[in-house]
């Protein structure tokens, strides 16, 4: 019995030593310097799924760690003219734009593309009226 348990607990052990080769567990210890933290957007207006009319303007917000030069947004494949606020160290980042005025009785995403230290996106849906 005793000769089992001693090779169980050497499996175990090399698991364990494997596994903390690949960085598995505790990031500080996985030997990554350089994390993703992709940019977050919020605070959507119109809400998903909202009917607006076209031409409608549209609000949201962009992380903190968002660098505000390299917002994107378009609707459709079709890229939106923007007005990016200003941005005070750690704080979300304020984007008004307007819909294409040509989108008519149809659904259409409005696609966001912005880095950080890495490329994100975000998106959502509306529905334009006719």
């Amino acid at each position: 019995m005793t000769l089992s348990r001693g090779l169980g607990v050497l499996i175990l052990m090399a698991v364990a030593t494997h596994a903390s080769a690949y960085g598995v567990g505790d990031n500080s210890r996985s030997g990554s310097v350089n994390t993703c933290n992709k940019p977050r957007f919020t605070d959507f207006e119109p809400a998903d799924k909202s009917e607006v009319a076209p031409g409608s303007s549209f609000s949201f917000r962009a992380s903190g760690n968002t660098h505000p030069e390299t917002i994107k947004v378009s609707v459709k494949g079709i890229s939106a003219v923007i007005n990016v606020g200003a941005k005070s160290p750690g704080t979300s980042v304020v984007v008004h734009g307007t819909l294409p005025a040509e989108l008519k009785g149809e659904y259409a995403k409005i696609l966001i593309e912005a880095q950080t230290n890495c490329k994100g996106t975000g998106s959502w849906l509306v529905k334009i009226t006719e």
